[in-house]
């Protein structure tokens, strides 16, 4: 079972030029012959002027046009005035070919930092039927500029995941309050992967921070111990500094790790100014 995590810079390449018609292309090598299970998406811009190389496209429509198979979930972060009375947003989405549950959208905290520029943030969490039964995705895109914003929301991170827990060990509430089927409750199961450009580097404080708890593992460390996460940003002449690093992560909980196969950057397409990771899950645990 595939899971791809990718910050397609709203289809703009390392070349400046946007062209979702190419990032299309690249996710459906990824996925393979069979296709990806997930796709988690970072930088999708929906009717959003202003955005370099782009024309206002609704990408979202264009990406789920693009993926028949797949149910779409879109969480905008930033959901603004557009240019021809509509909304503009600004965000990311979730494509699945796997059947959906309940769907959350999580606005991350972004507490005032010095006037440093900074954007709001979203996490989307969705439950998927894997093959093995509930599993809760969720895909988000931290701050870059600011280290304190970046921080909170890792710790808002860990915390919905402590919140999930707990609320698991809870007995489950009955089916229907008073005839009102929107109290029935759903699955929303602890096991959980997150991905997404947490735009923090391995060993700082925020990686830390987010490892340190009971609940996130890093995939890449438990596929590849200590060998150096591969870059994700840096490659290929895009607008980052004159270095190569990772900041695209996939975690997991401890219920997924006998389930990891591997994880890996593809390095080689320039179809945006990150690369894209790709999970892959043994359906049954340990292969």
């Amino acid at each position: 079972m595939r899971v791809i995590s990718w910050n397609i810079q709203w289809g703009r390449g390392a070349d400046g030029r946007v062209d979702l018609a190419r990032t299309v292309d690249a996710l459906h090598a990824l996925g393979g012959a069979q296709g990806a299970a997930l796709i988690c998406l970072q930088e999708v811009a929906c009717c959003f002027p202003g955005l370099p190389g782009g024309a206002e496209e609704d990408e979202v429509a264009l990406l789920r046009a693009a993926f028949p198979g797949y149910q779409a979930v879109f969480g905008a972060g930033v959901d603004v005035p557009g240019s021809a009375g509509g909304r503009a947003r600004f965000g990311n989405l979730l494509l699945s070919r796997l059947p959906l549950g309940q769907v959350y959208r999580h606005l991350l905290p972004a507490p005032a930092d010095g006037g440093l520029p900074s954007m709001q943030r979203v996490c989307v969490e969705a439950v998927v039927e894997a093959p093995w039964g509930p599993l809760r995705v969720l895909t988000t895109h931290l701050e870059y500029y600011s280290a304190r914003q970046r921080m909170a929301q890792v710790q808002a991170l860990c915390a919905l995941q402590e919140s999930v827990v707990d609320s698991a060990r809870v007995a489950a509430a009955p089916r229907v309050k008073e005839g009102n089927a929107s109290f029935a409750p759903w699955p929303r199961p602890p096991a959980a992967l997150l991905c997404g450009d947490f735009n923090c580097e391995p060993g700082s404080a925020e990686h830390a921070a987010l490892r340190a708890g009971p609940h996130w593992h890093d995939a890449w460390v438990a596929c590849h111990g200590d060998l150096p996460h591969a870059p994700t940003v840096g490659l290929h002449g895009a607008e980052w500094p004159q270095r190569a690093y990772c900041c695209d992560y996939f975690c997991v909980t401890g219920e997924l790790l006998p389930r990891l196969a591997d994880v890996a950057v593809d390095g080689g397409t320039a179809a945006s100014d990150h690369q894209p990771v790709t999970l892959d899950l043994f359906s049954a645990p340990g292969g």
